[in-house]
């Protein structure tokens, strides 16, 4: 029953007249956006992107997990940007290279703690 009233031809035109030159002078236009065909596949890429061991030697993964405070699979899994399941299999590898070892946690939800790098000598022999 109530609401707007509607505008004469007149001043539709000149409304419309005057949004259009505002589009010009506002500068290029945005890009489109992505059909829905295009952002499934997108999503679907990512998804299985996730799902792929990362392709990082030792060296790097501990540089990426070394900020942390405690090493968890989800804490892992958000910094290399991988699937939780994934994740913990990294993390279990490196394990098993004594590159990390287990301080906590039960039942699958381990924490993790960085082993220190061995020095090759740290006496010094005076002669």
């Amino acid at each position: 029953m109530g609401g707007t009233k509607k505008k004469s031809i007149s001043s539709a035109d000149k409304s419309q007249s005057a949004q259009d030159s505002a589009q010009q002078q506002s500068g290029p236009k945005k890009p489109e956006k992505k059909t829905a065909k295009e952002s499934k596949l997108a999503a679907q890429q990512a998804k299985q992107q996730a799902l792929i061991a990362p392709k990082m030697d030792e060296k790097q993964l501990l540089k990426a997990l070394t900020p942390l405070k405690a090493i968890t699979i989800y804490g892992a899994s958000r910094s290399l940007g991988l699937n939780a399941a994934i994740a913990a299999q990294t993390l279990r590898n490196l394990e098993a290279k004594n590159a990390i070892r287990r301080v906590g946690g039960y039942s699958g939800h381990y924490i993790y703690a960085v082993n220190a790098p061995a020095s090759p000598s740290t006496s010094s022999s005076t002669s």
